[in-house]
């Protein structure tokens, strides 16, 4: 058998090894997978939720196409508020709006909202369960030469511990798309975190997607290890899963989209099977998903875990490429994390 033709058959039987119910994208693992940011699916679920229900109105703070809300401002002008630079405003204006009938969104980059008004939401919004959605653009250190003021890496830490708020971070465009649209749906506060950079494509318009319902991506024949990722660095955690199964080593992929509240049921049940675990994701280690996962199996079921993410430390200017393998995030340093549970479940 030539080269060419073993490399083909080898690609095929790992492909094998997506769940082939969920209807993912047969190009995940390509080099020219499609590639769009995940602020392009708000912008789009945006307009769909608009069409579906008159009472969703946009408001933003001066970033009204770098959040991607301008194609909501363009078809419905007279429902799209343009507050300016003033994110506390934003989101007291919103909490109105949210207890008297309407569905608002609040759009800009997440180290403004929820960044700089964090009080306001936590007063006017989740303690009266006002039904606002919020939108965190440019998260994680892909926001690239922005650099650190612009890259947030706490939000999700200081959302999910609001009480009524619910926490949503999309792997892709099209998940972001359909998690929009169902943030619009859901009653109370809604946090909805986006990035800035081109990601892979994984899903598809038929891939499931329910709130609260974390998603098997990736199985192998003979998993030892459950890696549990959200946001566009899943795809690395896929690309690990099929370079260790190439390896030796088997693994489950969990698309864990729901930060809060989080699919408790499910990973406890196939940490029970694993019994090692790698959470992966573009935010601090601590108090981000790898935090939540954390604190469910300290109280149903302890086991060996390693947290890729940001070790206490800020994001830096640069290519959000190279700010990802700088910081710990890479395909490389998700295979090592994966090694080291391992090691510490024997």
């Amino acid at each position: 058998m030539s080269l060419e033709l073993w490399a083909e058959k080898l690609k095929v039987s790992t492909n094998n090894m997506l769940n082939p119910d969920l209807k993912l994208n047969p190009k995940i693992f390509d080099k020219d997978v499609e590639q769009a940011p995940t602020r392009n699916g708000y912008g789009e679920g945006l307009v769909l939720a608009g069409d579906q229900d008159e009472n969703v109105v946009v408001l933003c703070a001066d970033l009204t196409e770098s959040t991607r809300a301008d194609a909501f401002a363009k078809k419905y002008p007279k429902r799209f508020f343009q507050v300016g630079v003033a994110e506390q405003n934003l989101a007291t204006i919103a909490a109105g709006l949210g207890i008297s009938g309407k569905i608002p969104f609040i759009s800009s980059y997440a180290t403004f909202s929820p960044g700089r008004n964090w009080e306001q939401i936590r007063t006017t919004i989740t303690y009266n369960d006002s039904n606002v959605k919020i939108a965190g653009a440019h998260t994680g250190v892909s926001v690239g030469p922005d650099g650190a003021t612009h890259q947030a890496i706490e939000d999700i830490a200081t959302m999910r511990v609001l009480a009524n708020m619910k926490v949503f971070a999309p792997c892709d465009a099209i998940e972001a798309r359909k998690a929009t649209m169902a943030a619009a749906k859901i009653w109370g506060p809604v946090y909805l975190r986006f990035a800035r950079e081109k990601s892979p494509v994984m899903t598809t318009e038929k891939t499931h997607f329910a709130p609260g319902v974390a998603e098997i991506f990736w199985e192998s024949k003979k998993p030892e290890v459950l890696i549990i990722g959200c946001g566009p660095i899943l795809h690395n955690a896929l690309v690990a899963a099929k370079e260790l199964e190439e390896e030796g080593t088997g693994s489950v992929v969990l698309n864990c989209h729901t930060i809060k509240p989080l699919d408790e049921k499910q990973i406890i049940e196939l940490t029970k099977k694993y019994k090692a675990v790698v959470t992966v994701e573009e935010h601090q280690v601590a108090g981000g998903l790898g935090g939540a996962v954390a604190e469910c199996l300290a109280k149903h079921y302890p086991a060996p875990i390693e947290f890729i993410g940001m070790q206490d430390v800020y994001g830096e200017s640069g290519k959000p490429a190279e700010l990802i393998e700088k910081y710990g995030m890479g395909v490389k340093d998700i295979k090592a994390a994966v090694k080291k549970a391992l090691k510490r479940k024997k």
